[in-house]
């Protein structure tokens, strides 16, 4: 079979460097990848290091090889086109249909999905023009993920850094895998839960669960290479940040019904896949708790949590809201699920079996997503990424 065709945009800024390191994973895990940068982004990496690592010749202009047409021939045969780092100059010629290079010329002509990782200061991002531009082509179809908080050139620190190149590298896999499909979660703003929430006992000790976060990631990923804008309220996963999506940390249930409420007050789906210990101790231990010679401990009194998705099912934020939640039963599984779909009133629950060896910590999954329409669909043991892809395909056909 031919290897998936990629063409690396690579436009002027300091983040260019770490492109090396996508170009990288992209051709490791056997894409044909051509490299295009602007003259710009030659000044930070050379064009020897781009075919180097690419094993493909590298142009900047629409000048050279003028008779293979390279201003159209590289769109055109193009399975995917991804710009790393993507300036503020760049993402506003695309948006305007400027075409002065050879990159610009690309994105004219391809007609494969686009992406766009941009990475800017953060008066940059965040000036109306270069929203308006963002949003231009966001509806235009063109995913463009949000770029991550942290440090930028010089001193500054602020919402513009570049995506991790992982993550980056995750975002292009998926959309791969979707093909020509237009991102239908574009303009759609989701709520993803993920992790387990801890319940401190005293200073050093907390009632906690198994659950590593990876599904709730898995669910973030997937709606953000669907083109949504992604708040992901993560409880406890000690995993890297999504490329493209808002993390809010948390620790207790408290904490995550806070963070949660807040960020689906604009929310069209909410997917609550964290999992919320039910319990709290009633009183918290302002010092370790010592144990003590020839005595047991004192009795541990627990009280309830709220309880989060019956609250956001019941009280949506907003008309149309989709609300999902899931279920992790140890036994009577199906039964159990749909008892509980019943009582949280919820849209759509995802039920699961879980173990020590089930699930939590695992890269696959398997489970029943039951409807409150009453239909049910079955998702296969596989990646964790099959899932939400079939969560994100029943919530888009409920948001339209």
């Amino acid at each position: 079979m031919d290897k998936p065709k990629v063409v690396l945009g690579v436009s002027g800024g300091i983040a260019a460097y770490k492109a090396c390191d996508l170009l990288r994973r992209l051709t490791e895990s056997g894409h044909d990848v051509r490299v295009v940068p602007t003259a710009s982004a030659l000044h930070f990496v050379g064009a020897a290091t781009w075919s180097a690592l690419s094993g493909n010749p590298v142009s900047t202009e629409v000048w050279d090889d003028v008779h293979e047409v390279p201003h159209v021939r590289i769109g055109q045969h193009a399975d995917l086109v991804v710009v790393a780092p993507a300036t503020a100059d760049t993402l506003a010629k695309a948006a305007h249909g400027l075409a002065d290079d050879l990159l610009t010329n690309t994105l004219l002509t391809a007609r494969c999905p686009v992406v766009f990782a941009p990475a800017m200061h953060t008066e940059m991002w965040e000036h109306p023009a270069t929203r308006e531009n963002v949003a231009t082509l966001r509806r235009r179809g063109a995913v463009v993920i949000e770029p991550a908080v942290g440090r930028l050139t010089g001193v500054d620190t602020g919402k513009g850094r570049l995506p991790d190149p992982a993550e980056i590298f995750e975002v292009c896999r998926h959309v791969l895998a979707r093909g020509v499909r237009e991102p239908d979660l574009a303009g759609r703003h989701v709520v993803v839960s993920a992790g387990g929430t801890r319940e401190p006992l005293d200073p050093v000790r907390f009632l906690g669960n198994r659950s590593s976060g990876k599904q709730g990631y898995a669910l973030a990923r997937t709606a953000a290479a669907r083109g949504a804008r992604v708040t992901l309220v993560a409880a406890n996963t000690g995993l890297p940040d999504p490329a493209g999506v808002d993390v809010v940390p948390v620790g207790t249930a408290v904490q995550l019904r806070e963070a949660v409420l807040k960020a689906a007050a604009d929310a069209d789906a909410v997917v609550m896949a964290a999992a919320v210990a039910d319990f709290r101790p009633e009183t918290y231990a302002a010092g370790k708790i010592k144990k003590k010679d020839d005595k047991d401990p004192d009795p541990i009194v627990l009280v309830r949590n709220p309880d989060i998705l019956a609250e956001m099912s019941a009280d949506r934020a907003r008309p149309g809201q989709v609300v999902v939640g899931f279920a992790a039963e140890t036994d009577d599984v199906l039964a159990n699920g749909r008892a509980k779909l019943r009582r949280k009133g919820c849209d759509l629950l995802v039920v699961n079996e879980v173990g020590e060896r089930k699930t939590f910590g695992s890269e696959e999954n398997e489970a029943l997503v039951l409807g409150a329409d009453g239909s049910e669909t079955p998702v296969p043991h596989g990646p964790k990424e099959a899932l939400a892809e079939t969560v994100w395909d029943l919530v888009v056909h409920r948001l339209s």
